[in-house]
């Protein structure tokens, strides 16, 4: 069992003068006051804000500068700021999937050189194993010395390169099955050298890359930013002295801290339990991975502890532990406290633990591409397990994947090779007081933008952007309607070229809480001839050939439901239905909310139909039974056993996926094992971990039901006899 924190102390190479020591370094103070431990509030708040808009000029210069449309349109890109020992200190509207995370880059920069460091050395890296998120995003750090030698500030720079190589266009294969079929993997490199930049190591990489004009002018932009940045940092040493700005770090940080913490403490001490699945395929049949998590809540400090998630697999549903605890810290900052800063002191009170070598904690070669998936898994056991002490805090599951598509081939207008990447945003989940988002980013995606510009698009590359429009029905009904995703369709114009896309949720639907439905699943497929086509294996595809006028279409899934779906206002339910949100038919199935022939709602019928629907809820007696209730090849499923008889009053076959409801408002998935020995009719064998997910003792009532999803084309895998 490996444990860390989200952001490890650092001890590169330590100021010699900081917060407490009586040495000056980089100017002269201009702040009144002898003690250094001492800062006025206003030159506090100058100094903190004065770093946050440090990012945002960073941030401005990349837009501004990049190459790449992903970047300046998409902004797929991150910014922060460093202390000495390593520590974040300040970010901004960033994507918490680069910043989280981006720490522990950062401290295997230290740890490569330590001592080599010098003034004008720039590092690069991506290798998702040592601090790294996916191969495509690509991180620079810049470190900024004083005169004597000793590391003040420093800003790092993660952005996402539309293409680093490997087997398909856009990096992105859906099937992969390790880590260089993902593209060129970098190590902490010093792609400059007291500041001369590494040409060798530059040609390289970039004669391994698609379309390296592109890479090389996104590289510029980040270079750019991190020394504008160096600019503003040394004049806020020379104005404030070393002291002043170190102490009103630690200030900062340790409020945040505070701030956290104190929320925290408001939390009933206890473990609270969850699982949920990313979606592997074993030779073309689903075996889904498992990931468990357990936050145990202990005064004014949470330990997430992954134990019981799958061994990773050769498959694109692994990411690092830096990854799955940024899903983690979204889950419990953005529930806790929303409004509070993000730097390194509201990492401290959250500990993650992690078996190593599991699909939340990589090693190599295992692939790593599929970090959007993990975090977003990691988002949804968290809020999971939340939702069992703060019901009224969380929303439905999110969409639950990033959703990248590639197309990629070549441009005849411009003479050279193209790669579009765009990732459509999806719903996000119901809350207590409002339906979720529709085709809105998730909140881990921070200010990322949902679709790229159609003009963008067309302007750059021999695509067309033919439709773009809310899918109906998506959203899982509920009290509280989950948001919708959206119907995206791209036709390619040029003559061939090649789509992949890596993503989840495709097969086993985002989940409802508090007796909300799932939504609906992801699907993709390409229409030729005015025909749709499928793929063998939902949401994982690599390479698909594609020629002039196929249509690339996505359609990304709704948020889940939040509440009973038949305590809707009908009238709400009409509105759906008048706005095209929700089909008449799912009015009356998911609703039971029946409209007359002028569209109007007839309350006597719809007061019938959630009767009868209320009357139908199959419910079920707890019995403890401590057999290994999991299945699967690489993977591990929850296996459900039910006896024929149940399952012909559920309406179920083997392998159908089913929920268990309890008290606690997240429910708990399995799949459907029809067996002749099952036990009696009426009751349902349960483990401890799932008794305890749903807050039920033996001889408690559990409701099941059966979740409509596609089964996948290669059906379930099994282990052999």
């Amino acid at each position: 069992m490996s444990a860390t924190q989200p952001l490890p102390r650092m001890h590169g190479r330590p100021p010699s003068s900081g917060p407490g020591s009586s040495s000056g370094a980089a100017g002269t103070p201009r702040t009144p006051g002898t003690d250094p431990g001492v800062v006025d509030p206003i030159t506090l708040e100058v100094v903190c804000e004065g770093l946050i808009a440090i990012v945002r000029e960073m941030r401005a210069t990349i837009i501004r500068s990049s190459f790449s449309s992903v970047i300046y349109e998409f902004d797929d890109f991150s910014c922060a700021l460093f202390g000495p020992a390593g520590e974040m200190v300040a970010q901004s509207w960033d994507h918490p999937g680069h910043v989280l995370p981006l720490p522990w880059g950062v401290r295997c920069m230290f740890e490569d050189f330590g001592e080599d460091l010098h003034p004008g050395d720039v590092v690069l890296l991506n290798d998702p194993y040592r601090g790294g998120t996916h191969l495509n995003d690509v991180t620079l750090v810049h470190p900024v010395f004083d005169e004597e030698g000793n590391v003040l500030v420093f800003p790092a720079v993660r952005a996402h390169w539309v293409d680093v190589g490997g087997m398909v266009p856009g990096s992105y294969s859906g099937l992969s099955t390790n880590i260089y079929q993902e593209g060129v993997r970098i190590p902490p490199i010093k792609i400059l050298e007291r500041g001369r930049i590494n040409r060798s190591a530059m040609t390289l990489l970039m004669a391994n890359m698609r379309v390296p004009e592109e890479r090389e002018g996104d590289f510029n932009a980040s270079l750019g930013a991190c020394r504008v940045a160096e600019r503003r940092i040394r004049r806020m040493y020379e104005r404030y002295g070393t002291e002043t700005v170190h102490a009103a770090i630690r200030i900062n940080l340790d409020r945040t801290e505070r701030r956290l913490r104190e929320r925290i403490a408001e939390l009933p001490d206890g473990e609270y339990c969850f699982e949920d699945y990313l979606e592997y395929y074993e030779e073309g049949r689903l075996d889904p991975v498992l990931v468990r998590l357990a936050l145990t809540v202990a005064g004014d400090g949470i330990v997430a502890d992954f134990a019981g998630s799958n061994p990773q697999v050769p498959g694109v549903v692994n990411s690092s532990l830096a990854v799955a605890g940024a899903g983690v810290f979204v889950a419990v900052k953005s529930t806790l406290d929303p409004g509070g800063a993000v730097n390194d002191g509201a990492f401290r009170p959250i500990e993650l633990r992690a078996p190593p070598a599991s699909v939340v904690d990589v090693r190599s070669d295992a692939p790593a591409g599929a970090h959007g998936e993990v975090r977003k898994r990691a988002v949804s056991v968290a809020l999971g397990a939340l939702s069992q002490i703060i019901p009224e805090r969380v929303s439905g599951d999110l969409c639950g994947t990033s959703f990248p598509n590639s197309i990629g081939g070549f441009n005849h207008r411009r003479g050279r090779q193209y790669v579009y990447y765009e990732a459509p945003a999806g719903g996000n989940g119901g809350l207590l007081g409002a339906d979720g988002s529709s085709a809105f980013a998730n909140v881990d995606f921070g200010n990322i933008r949902t679709i790229q510009t159609a003009e963008s698009i067309e302007n750059e590359m021999p695509l067309l952007v033919e439709r773009c429009e809310l899918r109906a029905d998506s959203g899982g009904e509920g009290a509280r309607r989950g948001g919708l995703g959206m119907r995206r369709e791209i036709r390619v114009r040029g003559e061939e070229g090649s789509y992949s896309v890596l993503s989840d949720r495709a097969a086993i639907p985002p989940f409802g809480v508090a007796g909300g439905a799932s939504s609906h699943p992801y699907r993709v497929a390409v229409r030729r001839n005015g025909s749709e086509n499928v793929f063998p294996t939902p949401g994982k595809v690599t390479g698909h050939p594609v020629r002039r006028d196929d249509v690339v279409i996505m359609e990304s899934a709704g948020g889940g439901g939040y509440g009973d779906p038949l305590e809707r206002d009908p009238e709400a339910v009409r509105t759906d239905v008048l706005a095209g949100f929700v089909s008449a038919e799912r009015a009356r199935e998911g609703y039971a909310v029946v409209l007359d022939a002028s569209g109007e709602v007839d309350p006597e019928a719809t007061r019938l139909a959630r009767e009868a629907s209320r009357t139908t809820r199959f419910r079920f007696t707890v019995r403890a039974d401590e057999t290994d209730p999991y299945t699967g090849v690489r993977g591990r499923r929850r296996t459900l056993r039910l006896a024929p008889a149940s399952a012909e009053r559920l309406r179920a076959a083997d392998v159908d996926l089913g929920e268990l409801l309890g008290p606690p408002p997240a429910p708990l998935r399995a799949w459907v094992r029809i067996e002749e020995g099952a036990g009696d009719d009426a009751a349902l064998g349960l483990d401890s971990f799932g008794r305890n997910v749903l807050g039920l003792n033996e001889g408690d009532e559990v409701v099941l039901r059966r979740i409509s999803h596609p089964h996948p084309p290669g059906g379930m895998a099994h282990p052999s006899a």
